[in-house]
């Protein structure tokens, strides 16, 4: 089991390398959810996450013989870009393994670090099976994504950034997948400052560490991919589960619509954009999962390497279940003026139209009749009420897109 020695010594190794990642109050957060809420911005890391302290002090602890042989390593993305960053920086061959549904923006990342990306299976375990066969077929050095000393020690480096920046803090609130973000930083944290909390927070699709913290045995989950691909992982590690069982206070898992709202938070209220994985502890933080956490707590944002198409989806997605963006299907005479007079309501009410879709050929009623369909940007849910309840009240005929 890793010391915080171990953890101190790939400090060491890091200087110069990784970054020192902001930490900061959200006054937001701390509103909604009534605890003083700090988010460390792994999101700000080189390569985009965490991943590459504890790539990084892997690779600084290779023999001259294993890194002649070249590195293979398997990953969900965050993984593959801290390795091919740190073996192009040591002058290495690598080779990744990544899931094909790995998001494309980790992939084209990790191939612009310098290395040979091969896509395979649906899942980290699943790319991880492909690497095994590559290191066997190549005698390449096999780099563990999170069941690894080196990997876990690196990891471990952030609860020192934060129990400097903050030594008041009460619980750090980490993703967890694999095991080795949360074993780097519970070992590191719990050694200087014992009575702090370390909560770990899963997707509740395939909760593995979750599953196995409960029973006391580590326990394989076939869950489905969850948007926080990052820790989608089937089985946590074995070196990994020892330090979970030992300083891990507790595991709570997010729905994947909790997740998406707390992406969409982060954006909108904080300016940071998240990977699902680096949202998640926020997600059990505004989803109430998280209990009697003290004053301060430290939500680890782990990363921000997300197709910015998904987000774009999470965005729209959200506004409309926020009922920032409505859609409302009016019923109005067919006559010169009727329309631009809807609209000139719509706007007194503070709505903004951002759609129209006029129909004027069918109507039940006859061709004295239109159907308009029109989207509206609102303030919020109390905004978007008010608006259907007083364009009632003026005696529109309409039919809400909520039905």
């Amino acid at each position: 089991m890793i010391t915080l020695a171990d953890v101190k010594k790939a400090q060491e190794n890091l200087k110069g390398v990784a970054r020192r990642t902001p930490l900061f109050v959200s006054s937001t957060f701390s509103k909604q959810t009534g605890y003083e809420v700090y988010l460390k911005c792994e999101n700000k890391q080189k390569t985009g996450s965490f991943k590459l302290r504890g790539a990084y002090n892997k690779v600084a602890s290779l023999t001259d013989e294993e890194r002649a042989r070249g590195v293979v390593a398997s990953s969900a993305g965050n993984h593959a870009q801290g390795v091919a960053y740190a073996a192009t920086a040591f002058g290495i061959k690598s080779t990744i393994c990544m899931p094909v549904t790995a998001p494309l923006a980790k992939v084209q990342a990790t191939k612009n670090y310098g290395a040979t990306v091969i896509q395979h299976g649906e899942v980290y375990d699943d790319c991880y099976a492909k690497a095994v066969e590559v290191q066997k077929e190549t005698g390449a050095t096999f780099l563990h994504p999170f069941d690894d000393e080196y990997v876990m020690a690196g990891q471990g480096t952030i609860a020192l950034e934060i129990l400097e920046d903050l030594p008041e803090v009460d619980t750090i609130i980490v993703p967890i997948g694999g095991g080795g973000i949360i074993s780097g930083i519970a070992v590191a944290a719990k050694a200087i400052k014992p009575e702090v909390k370390i909560i770990g927070v899963q997707a509740e699709v395939i909760a593995s560490s979750k599953a196995s913290l409960e029973k006391g045995e580590i326990v394989t989950v076939n869950g489905s991919k969850s948007l926080a691909d990052g820790i989608s992982v089937k089985t946590p590690g074995t070196k990994t589960f020892e330090v979970i069982k030992k300083y891990v206070d507790e595991i709570v898992t997010v729905t994947e619509d909790e997740i998406a709202n707390a992406i969409f938070s982060l954006v909108e209220r904080n300016k940071v954009v998240a990977e699902g994985a680096g949202a998640t502890p926020l997600a059990a933080l505004l989803s109430g999962k998280i209990k009697n956490a003290g004053e301060k707590v430290v939500a680890v944002v782990s990363g921000g390497n997300i197709d910015i198409a998904t987000v774009a989806k999470i965005i729209d997605r959200q506004l409309v279940l926020n009922e920032r963006r409505i859609s409302i299907q009016f019923e109005i005479k067919d006559k010169i003026g009727q329309l631009g007079t809807l609209i000139s309501d719509i706007a007194d009410l503070g709505g903004n139209v951002s759609k129209v879709k006029h129909d004027r050929n069918w109507n039940p009623k006859g061709l004295d009749y239109s159907n308009i369909e029109i989207e509206i940007e609102t303030e919020s849910k109390e905004h978007a009420n008010m608006i259907r309840k007083s364009l009632g009240a003026k005696g529109y005929s309409f039919e809400d897109s909520r039905k």
